[in-house]
């Protein structure tokens, strides 16, 4: 599970500019040479996802912290249980707070609902599969969070495989026609899937020579007929309306991947907070921060 430092370094700043613009007026109260010890706690349950944003927030806004951790990324933490302990000035910690927070809550919030999918079909031969219904600028971070639950990235965005859809069949003529336009322009596509709403599509499919077919929105009963109809000529996909109610079901049909748009936007933030108390020793003031890991 990585993610590319310059990736991090782009969100964190761009958040920076939205949160601190010209700077905090409000940390302006507290004495310049003031130090602070912070402890960020979650309140829940929870798998934990964030830490090398909360670290380049603190690399940008507070370059002489130190940051402890006790939960790592992918891990899960108990309720009230302290994150991460910081030692940094009063000032900047105050700045770093709400956005540090931000990235946590967020992405641990789609690490957890990954992970609660992901336990609900264990023992299944199904993989949890990630959308585009990203958050604008946010999504290789919340891609990153469904890996840290467990789950597994769909593709990445329309420039790096091909998934022919109902306008694209409409545009094209035919099922077919769609597809084999596809296998001419491949140049670098991972993959090209097609996406079929009815048996009968899925059948042109299969003679078309397709090798990863999408469901979409077929009902239980229909999937189950798509499965053996399939009878393993192509690696089947489920996607549309999918709920945790559902789920374990649908993975008992046979079908290789589920996708779920929910896992990242119909998610609930994490609840996080960060504690502050000056520290009771001179040597627990800032020194140099090692590297995150990720």
């Amino acid at each position: 599970m990585t993610i590319s430092d310059l990736q991090v370094q782009t969100d964190v700043r761009r958040a920076l500019e939205e949160d601190v613009g010209a700077g905090d007026l409000t940390a302006a109260l507290i004495p310049a040479q003031q130090t602070a010890r912070a402890i960020v706690i979650c309140r829940e349950s929870a798998i934990i996802c964030g830490q090398a944003w909360v670290m380049e927030v603190l690399r940008q806004v507070a370059p002489s912290a130190r940051a402890v951790w006790n939960v790592s990324d992918g891990q899960r933490c108990e309720p009230n249980q302290p994150i991460v302990e910081i030692y940094a000035g009063a000032r900047e910690l105050l700045t770093a707070e709400r956005t540090c927070l931000n990235f946590l809550q967020t992405l641990s919030a789609v690490a957890t609902k990954t992970a609660k999918f992901v336990n609900a079909v264990a023992g299944t031969r199904v993989a949890i599969l990630d959308t585009r219904k990203t958050i604008p600028g946010l999504r290789m971070a919340e891609k990153y969070a469904v890996r840290c639950g467990g789950g597994k990235n769909h593709r990445m965005g329309l420039f790096d495989a091909m998934l022919i859809k109902e306008n694209h069949l409409a545009a094209a003529g035919s099922l077919t026609a769609a597809y084999q336009a596809a296998l001419r322009l491949k140049n670098t596509a991972k993959f090209i899937q097609v996406e079929v709403e009815t048996l009968e599509q899925l059948n042109e499919a299969l003679r078309a020579g397709v090798s990863m077919v999408l469901l979409d929105n077929m009902s239980l009963d229909q999937i189950r007929q798509a499965v053996k109809i399939a009878d393993g000529r192509c690696s089947l996909e489920v996607s549309g309306g999918v709920t945790f109610e559902t789920i374990k079901e649908l993975a008992e049909t046979g079908v290789d991947r589920i996708s779920i748009g929910g896992l990242v936007k119909d998610v609930q933030a994490v609840d996080f907070s960060m504690r502050f108390s000056k520290p009771s020793h001179e040597s627990e003031g800032p020194v140099s921060m090692p590297p995150f890991a990720k």
